[in-house]
């Protein structure tokens, strides 16, 4: 196992002391008598000073010979310098590990990691060749730093709701019915019969909602959208919640919150890795401190035509009008009551204004939209059969939803929040893509 970490050195842990780094070479240059190595572990990377009067021709050579993502361990001292990298390693031995062919060396570059992608933009990590080789991309500085501030989120989001007595739940993948569109459903054989990828756990937790009355989950949903944004995934990780005795607002608070305590988490775990993305850290700060104003979809409506959009009312908002109704916005919004005609049966009818729904989206500023979709369920068995007929959806895919308004229904309410998009939004990513390991789209399955 490992005795040092990069990370420790470079923050004066092991001063003058003689320590053994085991990790990657990430960046090499030097000349026929000294060489500078920059090894990388998964905690920073530290410049490892190769001296040949020292090292002895044989091991000199050796320390010389590796290619950018050899695999190594190097001891020596560690050295305080007033450079800027701050501290080095005065290197004593040298064993590689893992070589890297010189025929066939690492293929990600640094002209690599921003460049033209597949759709003809401009972001990082998005052009066909580092997607080929994304499996190699993820060692590459700003991958990393991506996917640290994602185990952040997750973590944030596990404390947020166990710290306030939410029980986790498990719903299938495998799924008979839809929760939205059927058109975004991917269908898969499943031995005799029709099944489809789950898009969300909603029909599943609200069985379980009366035996656990909170709970929430954070598992992979999958939406066959052939959507080419920069907020688009066919495979991404949702956040759900679900409460009895909870009303739309309640929710909204538990939305806010969570979302809040993720902005206030990455801050406090991962602030050096947002300065190395140029993120505005007051902008986070600000969104994990002040409170998140709520705005009724007509009045979103009055705006957008205010600006002339072309937008009427009883449309869903799709992504280019919710940029730019949160153009102006420097915290997150709630928008609330969409009209009946614009959702699902599942959402419940305002008891004031039968052409409304008690629901509700939490839109991020800075153009990156929705992070959150919810509100309260359709709770009486005679209202959900109601909603069911009228949009003429068949009842027994659902049978099993509608039984747990048949045995003792409540009132109750839920959201759904997009892992990604959260974190995208948070670190300032250029794509969706960037804050998931591999990532899935329209038009990528690989690696």
């Amino acid at each position: 196992m490992k005795s040092h970490w990069v990370g420790d050195v470079l923050a004066g842990a092991h001063d003058g002391e003689t320590v053994e780094l085991k990790g990657w070479v990430h960046r090499a240059r030097g000349n026929n008598n000294i060489h500078f190595l920059s090894i990388r572990d998964s905690t920073g990377n530290i410049q490892c000073v190769g001296k040949k009067n020292i090292l002895g021709e044989e091991i000199f050579d050796a320390f010389r010979s590796a290619l950018i993502e050899s695999s190594m361990i190097v001891s020596g001292e560690v050295v305080a310098t007033d450079r800027e990298h701050g501290h080095e390693i005065q290197v004593s031995s040298v064993e590689i590990v893992g070589p890297v062919d010189s025929t066939r060396p690492f293929p990600i570059g640094e002209s690599d990691m921003l460049d033209v992608d597949e759709d003809g933009e401009m972001t990082y990590g998005g052009s066909k060749h580092t997607l080929d080789h994304r499996h190699l991309y993820l060692r590459t500085t700003r991958a990393t730093t991506m996917l640290k501030l994602r185990s952040s989120a997750f973590g944030a989001i596990h404390d947020y709701f166990r710290s306030r007595d939410f029980i986790e739940y498990q719903a299938p993948n495998f799924v008979a019915g839809a929760v939205e569109g059927g058109s975004t459903l991917f269908e898969v054989p499943y031995f005799e019969k029709t099944a489809y990828l789950t898009q969300s756990w909603q029909l599943y937790a609200e069985a379980a909602m009366p035996a656990l009355e909170r709970l929430y989950t954070i598992a992979p949903s999958f939406r066959a959208e052939k959507s080419r944004t920069r907020r688009h995934l066919t495979e991404f990780w949702h956040a759900e919640m679900e409460m009895a005795w909870a009303s739309n607002d309640e929710i909204m608070g538990h939305g806010e919150g969570v979302v809040r305590h993720i902005a206030r988490t990455m801050l406090d775990e991962h602030e050096q890795e947002l300065t190395s993305l140029d993120r505005d850290l007051e902008a986070i700060a600000s969104y994990a401190d002040n409170p998140y104003p709520r705005m009724r979809y007509d009045e979103a409506i009055e705006r957008l035509q205010a600006l002339k959009v072309d937008v009427e009312w009883g449309q869903d908002l799709d992504y280019s009008k919710e940029k730019i109704l949160t153009q102006d916005f420097d915290v997150p919004h709630f928008l609330t009551h969409y009209p009946k005609v614009a959702k699902p049966f599942y959402h419940r009818v305002d008891p004031d204004d039968g052409n409304y729904v008690l629901c509700h989206d939490l839109l991020a500023p800075e153009g990156y939209g929705e992070i959150i979709g919810g509100g309260e369920r359709t709770w009486s068995e005679q209202e959900i059969l109601e909603r069911i007929d009228e949009e003429g959806t068949p009842r027994e895919p659902y049978q099993f939803y509608i039984d747990v308004r048949s045995y003792g229904g409540v009132p109750h309410a839920g959201f759904g929040l997009g892992v990604d998009r959260v974190v995208s939004w948070l670190a300032g990513a250029s794509h969706i893509r960037e804050v998931i390991p591999f990532p899935r789209t329209s038009r990528r399955v690989t690696p």
